[in-house]
């Protein structure tokens, strides 16, 4: 396989000449192995089934044959539909796979479109109406369309299930057949994996023809031989103190850095960034917006450090990245080497460095186990320094903490309550009410005629309702009301109005206020 990949290159096999132009613009004239085996059976028009790590290059591999194929059956797209369809598990990796099929086909003038959750259902609805050569889709959106009718798959001709073990991860796979029902019996069949367990293999043999293609460049579960991978054994308090240490190493350019949790994600990348390492965290807690902003960024070098859970790094292919760090190791063993499997691209050399905490020894276990490899190891148990680095780099955290901006601090409820009873106390002792203005004093001690009026003693003349007990926030009042569900003190210049119909004749106020007069 070696001494043939070394003595052809794309041209040799007889691809569309526009795809060429293409390739050639991009600086890609030799075909990875995965590509050297799977693109002639493809434009044949052949099954196929893929085993290739990520980084190999099998984008390409079904990407270039499809775009070869169309080009050379050239027809309109049908209308809520495509020709051919990728299913792929994360919107990341629906994106990458979309700009590798606009970037080979850019001479072709065919139509691409992703179909993933995150965004507006409006632009996805539009694009299936007008029909679509090449559509690359997350399950669960499609299934969407598919339910409100928006989308109908009886004409594709090619169907492709990208990262399939993923999928099983995920639990896509009852999805994935719902799809397929909507797919017509008469269609070719591509199904790529980084591993190849039980139910994946089952369900290869559901979804593809009889005698398809079998391309295999590396054996099920390995890992990538360009990766320079350890393991370092560490008490689970002190991982921030190793990963301040390990970004202490200017080699630490451009580091994806994996947690087991959405949350942990977010708190490791604080790490980072309390600690002067610029980062970011990508996870399926994050809008689309958010996360491709995360990538670019990280594309970019703008940041230095990019967090991300296993799900999310399914779609990350950037060719430079130099250090994979596993902050928590992987509770499924596969995942272990497609994380690993995101630095040593294009050709290049990578290291992956994972921590292993004393509750994670089974976990590394089953790793070697299924890598069939040892993985090098390196103790660091009880290290002082250490101790040191993790000490400092909480007080960090904590710091940062306390220095974000959370705006005005508010009084505590029960501290305004008691300052509202306080004053209320001072206000009666100095013979004023909540209003703040000097209470009114009539002969005799009883109401001024000001303050009768004021408050309401008018409304005697209107007949009143049978009213219930009083609630706690009754009105003592004019605009004053016990937002407590206490009672405040009774004010003097406030008629007292019993409960109850009101019985015989209704006096005025100015004729109350005679009576009240001649009493003194």
């Amino acid at each position: 396989m070696k001494e043939l990949l070394h003595l052809t290159q794309f041209k040799d096999l007889n691809l569309n000449a526009s795809i060429l132009e293409a390739l050639t613009q991009k600086g890609y004239t030799q075909p990875t192995p995965i590509q050297l085996a799977a693109i002639p059976g493809v434009m044949e028009g052949r099954d196929l089934l893929g085993i290739a790590q990520t980084g190999t290059g099998k984008t390409a591999a079904f990407a270039l044959p499809i775009l070869h194929r169309l080009a050379a059956n050239r027809k309109p797209a049908p209308k809520r539909g495509c020709r051919a369809l990728v299913l792929s598990p994360t919107r990341e990796l629906a994106t990458q796979i979309a700009d590798s099929f606009k970037a080979y086909g850019a001479k072709l003038g065919f139509s691409v479109a992703t179909i993933f959750g995150g965004v507006g259902h409006g632009p996805q609805r539009q694009a299936l109406a007008r029909g679509v050569d090449v559509i690359v889709a997350a399950p669960g959106r499609l299934l969407d369309h598919l339910g409100e009718r928006d989308a109908d798959l009886s004409q594709t001709e090619i169907f492709v299930l990208d990262e399939a073990d993923q999928m099983l991860d995920m639990g896509f796979i009852d999805p994935i057949r719902r799809i397929v029902r909507h797919l017509p019996k008469v269609r070719q069949n591509l199904f790529f994996s980084a591993t190849m367990p039980a139910d994946i293999e089952k369900l290869a043999n559901e979804l593809l023809n009889a005698d398809p293609l079998k391309v295999s460049v590396a054996p099920p579960s390995t890992t990538v031989e360009r990766v320079n991978q350890r393991v370092v054994f560490v008490e689970a308090n002190r991982k921030r103190g190793l990963l301040t240490e390990l970004f202490a190493d200017e080699a630490f350019k451009r580091v994806l850095v994996f947690t087991r949790t959405k949350r942990g994600a977010d708190k490791v990348a604080r790490i980072l960034e309390t600690g002067g390492v610029p980062a970011s965290a990508i996870h399926g807690n994050k809008s689309q917006n958010q996360r491709e902003r995360a990538l670019a960024e990280f594309k970019d070098g703008k940041v230095r450090a990019l967090v991300a859970t296993d799900i999310a790094a399914r779609g990350i292919d950037i060719a430079s990245v130099t250090h994979v760090v596993q902050f928590e190791l992987p509770e499924v063993p596969e995942q272990y080497v497609h994380r690993i499997g995101r630095t040593a691209r294009a050709g290049r050399d990578g290291s992956a460095v994972a921590f292993c905490a004393e509750d994670e020894r089974q976990l590394l276990r089953d790793i070697e186990r299924t890598t069939r490899q040892k993985i090098p190891s390196e103790d660091r148990r009880n290290d002082a320094t250490l101790a040191q680095l993790s000490a400092n780099a909480s007080m960090d955290e904590k710091r940062g903490a306390r220095a974000e901006p959370r705006g005005e601090a508010q009084p505590r409820r029960h501290s305004q309550q008691k300052q509202r009873r306080d004053e209320t106390r001072l206000d009666s002792a100095h013979g004023e009410g909540r209003s703040g203005r000097r209470r009114r004093r009539g002969k005799g001690g009883g109401p001024g005629a000001e303050a009768a009026v004021r408050n309401g003693a008018p409304n005697l003349q209107q007949k009143q309702k049978p009213r219930g007990p009083k609630s706690g926030n009754h009105r003592k009042g004019q605009g004053h009301r016990d937002v407590r569900g206490d009672q405040a003190p009774a004010r003097g210049d406030v008629m007292k109005v019993t409960a109850g119909a009101v019985t015989g004749t209704v006096t005025s106020a100015s004729d109350l206020m005679r009576r009240l007069a001649a009493q003194t």
